[in-house]
């Protein structure tokens, strides 16, 4: 069960959610995200999800990894919040979660009331729109705490200047 979402309160801002990875189509939610936000006042969410699993190594291997892994996080995080800042000069927040991508997502949006959009992002791949959509906007549709907006991943930067 999730909280009731708080971001029409006074004092809190509608975010939106963006999962940062390094897929082409990303670019397109976060676009979307920072410009709907900048057109209502909200702010852009840019999460980032160290996969699990990846550091099942010796203590001081393990340790590397991690730093490696969030080195990286913290890269892609920097290359997305200039990008949505250069579209619509608004300032993002970066969360880093380790874990699974879905369960991470869904954690992020019970511990943030503010939180209520979910901006993705459709792939332009022959095999569908990709594993976060299918997941997200196929079994899992009907129970997801907050509203998801799929942003096709063949609109331009003007094209999706004139739906946000």
């Amino acid at each position: 069960m999730v909280a009731i979402r708080k971001s029409n309160e006074e004092g809190h801002r509608r975010k939106f959610l963006v999962v940062v990875d390094e897929t082409p189509e990303c670019d397109r939610a976060i676009v979307y995200a920072a410009k709907r936000a900048a057109r209502t006042g909200g702010v852009v969410t840019l999460l980032y999800v160290v996969a699990p699993g990846d550091f099942q190594h010796w203590l001081g291997v393990e340790d590397i990894m991690r730093a490696e892994a969030m080195e990286k996080a913290d890269q892609t995080l920097a290359r997305a919040s200039e990008r949505a800042r250069s579209v619509a000069r608004t300032e993002p927040e970066c969360v880093v979660r380790e874990g699974k991508t879905s369960e991470a997502i869904v954690d992020l949006i019970e511990t943030d009331a503010d939180i209520a959009i979910l901006v993705l992002a459709a792939g332009l791949s022959s095999e569908g729109p990709g594993p976060l959509v299918s997941s997200i906007a196929g079994k899992a549709a009907g129970n997801f705490p907050i509203p998801v907006t799929i942003v096709p991943g063949n609109l331009d930067d003007d094209s999706i200047a004139a739906l946000a």
